[in-house]
């Protein structure tokens, strides 16, 4: 089997839009949903569904090379950056915080021309702590492959250009990347086409040891937003992690040809599922925001400090809910004032009840 890059053709990546113009109407019409959500915020709200988007993107790509962050970790990180913490909170997971720092970057320099220098940059705060070489090409003899099963029973989906010709190639794709862009000389006016050839070629190419993946979505965003003039509001990892076997598996059938136009429907669906996830972020923000107004002549530090805790983990807060064991350690309080302030909030319709067992096996969920 020859793969695109070995084809003559390559990389002039070739496909029909015609069957894919819903999903570019679409496209145009969530981004000014999306826009029009986010500008009614409060100022603060806004900042905090940036920040929980930035912080879904960073934990999920990661997830879909089988490495799972601390969310806590990579919020951190971000709020950090951006001087949002009281005072800097240390994070001791590295690569938690390199993808976190990596978020920011992306998204405030979308606007700049792509360079080898900034992608070495990316690499390294995504790689930092593990043992391949960060911040260069690969180098190695061996074949780069996409491989799946045991060992002597190995399946190669994907073998990549040897790395003798990563730097002429990467070349050829920086150039591209820039010269598509907005006014460049072969620009691609629909950020949808530009974002999925983008990550299409990218990975095709596999310029690194390893973290191609998470680069590769990372410059599919940095598409996204230079060719709609702003940063980008949406998780693509997040919709892509919900169903990762029909992303290895379009990927995998989009490389052994450079008419792409299955490939480009594939992605602009990705993009249009992960506009969903932006509204329904931008909507809980609001309901939290909303939630911590009604009740806050009610709630003390120590309540505000649980709830706060839960809803870091999404609308239905802890995977299990909350019960007395978990508060007393969230709390370090007593089980008997766990147990009252329990109580308390049910009888606030704070929380509501999950499941009712005995005691400590009573379960709660925050009435968002």
């Amino acid at each position: 089997m020859k793969y695109n890059w070995q084809q003559n053709d390559w990389p002039g990546f070739n496909y029909d839009l015609s069957g894919i113009e819903d999903h570019l109407l679409l496209f145009a019409e969530k981004t000014g949903h999306i826009s029009g959500m986010l500008k009614a915020l409060p100022d603060a709200t806004q900042t905090e569904a940036i920040i929980e988007m930035m912080v879904a993107e960073a934990v999920k790509t990661s997830e879909i090379e089988g490495e799972y962050l601390s969310r806590r970790d990579v919020m951190s990180s971000i709020k950090n950056k951006l001087g949002l913490n009281s005072e800097s909170i240390p994070v001791s997971d590295k690569r938690a915080a390199g993808a976190g720092l990596l978020m920011i970057r992306v998204r405030e320099t979308y606007h700049k021309a792509l360079s080898k220098e900034q992608l070495f940059s990316w690499h390294k705060l995504l790689l930092s702590s593990s043992a391949v070489k960060v911040g260069q090409w690969r180098d190695h003899q061996e074949p780069m492959q996409v491989i799946s099963g045991t060992i002597g029973k190995e399946k190669v989906h994907f073998e990549a250009p040897p790395s003798n010709m990563v730097p002429e190639e990467m070349d050829l794709f920086i150039a591209w990347f820039n010269e598509t862009g907005p006014g460049g000389k072969r620009e691609i006016k629909n950020a949808p086409v530009r974002s999925a050839v983008a990550h299409l070629y990218f990975e095709s190419i596999h310029p690194f040891e390893d973290g191609n993946g998470r680069i590769g979505r990372a410059i599919a965003e940095k598409a996204l937003s230079q060719t709609m003039g702003r940063p980008v509001l949406l998780s693509l990892s997040k919709a892509i992690e919900s169903n990762k076997a029909t992303y290895y598996e379009a990927l995998k059938v989009a490389q052994q040809s450079n008419e792409i136009t299955s490939w480009i429907s594939y992605f602009c669906d990705v993009i249009f599922k992960a506009q969903i996830n932006t509204e329904e972020q931008i909507d809980f923000v609001l309901r939290k925001s909303k939630f911590f107004d009604r009740y806050r002549d009610v709630l003390n530090e120590r309540h505000i400090k649980v709830i706060s805790r839960m809803l870091e983990e999404g609308p239905d807060g802890f995977k299990g809910g909350m019960n007395a064991t978990k508060y007393e350690s969230l709390t370090k309080v007593s089980k008997a004032t766990a147990t009252r302030d329990l109580q308390y909030l049910l009888e606030k319709r704070v929380f509501t009840l999950m499941e009712t067992g005995r005691g400590r096996n009573t379960k709660y969920r925050v009435n968002i």
